[in-house]
């Protein structure tokens, strides 16, 4: 299932592993960027689709020290660390916008117009839609 996520320009721009029994990213691409649609991937599956107006590695470490308040990121942390406790490559995927992206003079947030779109239509587990 990752090919449809490949297909349209998602690329491999980290992983996740295990530092002292807390889930950390390892970023080797786009770190730095913002607007920025993202998605964790067990063993080759998609797991969970995100999107971030902030720069990707901040937006990740709030899944690596989630705050007591933040749902999502406890949520996501958890599910972060099972997987690498069972011995799962845990990548990080993203699709990035450069701001290419316009209808007149407006840009369109990419990551903002495909999150709905990609979670609706691969149903990742991790995703918490409707529940």
């Amino acid at each position: 299932m990752i090919t449809k996520l490949t297909d349209i320009g998602f690329k491999k721009v980290g992983r996740w592993i295990l530092e002292n029994n807390t889930p950390k990213v390892e970023l080797f691409a786009e770190a730095e960027s913002t607007n920025i649609l993202y998605c964790f991937v067990v063993d080759g599956e998609p797991k969970y689709i995100g999107k971030t107006t902030q720069k990707l590695k901040k937006r990740m470490y709030g899944y690596s020290k989630p705050g007591p308040t933040q749902s999502t990121n406890i949520r996501n942390n958890e599910s972060l660390k099972s997987a690498l406790m069972l011995g799962s490559v845990v990548d990080l995927f993203a699709l990035p916008d450069h701001g290419l992206l316009h209808f007149g003079t407006f840009h369109i947030n990419l990551a903002a117009g495909l999150e709905d779109s990609i979670v609706s239509s691969l149903k990742p587990e991790w995703n918490a839609v409707g529940k």
